[in-house]
């Protein structure tokens, strides 16, 4: 059995996390978000569930007053760690 994964644009991202479009390009540009995939025609950038996974629990971490420094450096380590599984831990210290 295939899964359908369904693929958003930029805008749809920013539509359904709450974030601004500025917002999201600047997580692209220093690392905190992934695109995973891009058009060859049009140069949309496509995003996935996990996406806006992760651009909720940025947003957490942000409320806390975790600097972005300190959750890329936290993502980073847990990318690292297990890039298949999803996270076990509550996130930077």
């Amino acid at each position: 059995m295939t899964l359908a994964i369904q693929l958003l644009l930029l805008k749809d991202v920013a539509r359904l996390s709450g974030h601004s479009i500025h917002t999201i390009k600047f997580y692209l540009k220093i690392g905190l978000i992934h695109e995973v995939g891009r058009s060859p025609e049009t140069r949309f950038r496509y995003f996935d569930q996990t996406t806006l996974e992760r651009l909720d629990v940025i947003r957490q971490w942000r409320k806390q007053g975790k600097s972005l420094a300190d959750i890329q450096n936290w993502l980073q380590l847990n990318d690292a760690a297990s890039s298949s599984e999803p996270a076990h831990s509550s996130g930077p210290a």
